[in-house]
């Protein structure tokens, strides 16, 4: 949508940017919003010699109307025939409307008499807008471009390059509509949605592990899935839209589940079995990496028919099967490496954590302990 006060520059930056948008290859068709130019009467009131004579701009404007396309619906007379009222309404005939020396001698009120319209006002034949649309009060054009089954960000992209987008003339402002805004409004929507996602993963796993800071080791899978994504993407030469946005929140399921086998087996060889924390890890990785390595398998070999494009629409389908395949292969393998590792940094800092908390503890009450033997005792 290009936006400004100056409909001649707007009209003129509109003409171009279509025809330049024109040149994207690929592309179907593109169409404006701006409105034919058809022949339309001017009046330009002449305001000193009409503030001479009593009249004003809406007497002026109030004349011609009547004149024209006759009175509003409310004000007009009506006839009453029997059971109903035929409205009456008064206007120039055809011929009349169109002979420009009848309407100049069209009289006005003014505070002395009527005036002829000649004397308070130029009248001409020009050309202008058959519709004018405004969008927040400013004149705007819309250009609308079919998509031609490209992707939506390789449009936009191409388009922001070209001279008359990239370099606005003075008055002239650019902004997003249609796909385009929903884009941007699905990008804070998506962060939003991932980031609630995320704490209703985190809660959950707090109640289930009673521990608050193990979960944040299994959300870690979370990050390692995003550069499987986004590699994936890159190697299909697909663009982050909303049907790969929705790839990912799905992804997120998938990717914690992986990292809750690990650290819940983990934890569970280490309370109910008495394995220390290495042996634990390494029972965990070595028993819990088959249904992983098999429910990623099931999973990514469900997603190639939608990601090959076989069945459905294609164009909406294929980015979330590719970002999910991509999540998944990474956060798989990666999580049987990372998780581990990161699970028993994190137990040493809740380990040392607890230590000094005892220390300090202990340290206390001995304190007290020597205060209170050092205090001489009151007789009664």
């Amino acid at each position: 949508m290009l936006t400004g006060e100056d409909s001649r520059a707007l009209e003129r930056h509109a003409h171009q940017v279509q025809h330049e948008l024109r040149t994207i290859p690929g592309i179907g068709a593109v169409t404006s919003s701006a409105s034919l130019v058809r022949p339309e009467l001017s009046v330009r009131p002449d305001f000193s010699r009409a503030a001479d004579l009593g009249v004003t701009a809406s007497t002026i404007a109030e004349t011609l109307r009547v004149a024209t396309i006759g009175d509003y619906e409310q004000d007009l007379a009506k006839l009453n025939l029997g059971e109903r009222q035929v409205p009456v309404m008064v206007r120039l005939d055809d011929a009349a409307r169109r002979d420009l020396e009848t309407l100049k001698r069209l009289p006005v009120p003014g505070a002395r008499g009527p005036v002829a319209l000649e004397n308070v006002a130029a009248l001409d034949i020009v050309s202008g807008p058959a519709e004018i649309t405004r969008h927040n009060r400013v004149r705007n054009i819309n250009i609308e471009v079919e998509l031609g089954g490209r992707p939506l960000g390789d449009i936009e992209k191409a388009a922001l390059v070209l001279p008359s987008l990239r370099l606005m003339p003075a008055g002239v402002q650019r902004s997003a509509l249609g796909e385009a805004e929903e884009m941007k409004e699905l990008a804070t929507s998506f962060g939003m949605a991932m980031l609630t996602g995320v704490l209703c993963i985190y809660m959950v796993l707090v109640l289930l592990f009673k521990d608050f800071v193990q979960p944040g080791t299994i959300l870690t899978a979370l990050v390692l899935s995003v550069p499987g994504a986004m590699l994936a993407l890159f190697l299909t030469g697909l663009t982050l839209s909303m049907p790969s946005m929705i790839g990912l929140i799905m992804l997120m399921g998938i990717a914690t589940k992986n990292s809750i086998l690990l650290v819940d087996y983990i934890v569970i060889a280490r309370r109910d079995h008495g394995l220390d924390r290495a042996e634990a890890i390494l029972d965990a990785c070595r028993k819990r990496a088959r249904p992983i390595i098999m429910t990623t398998i099931a999973m990514g070999g469900g997603m190639v028919p939608v990601a090959l494009g076989l069945g459905g629409d294609p164009s909406f389908r294929v980015p979330m099967a590719v970002v999910v395949i991509g999540g998944l292969i990474t956060s798989t393998f990666l999580s049987l490496l990372v998780v581990p590792a990161l699970y028993s940094y994190v137990d040493d800092g809740v380990q040392w954590a607890k230590a000094r908390f005892t220390a300090k503890h202990q340290e206390r009450r001995l304190l007290a302990g020597d205060v209170l033997a050092h205090t001489p005792e009151r007789g009664s």
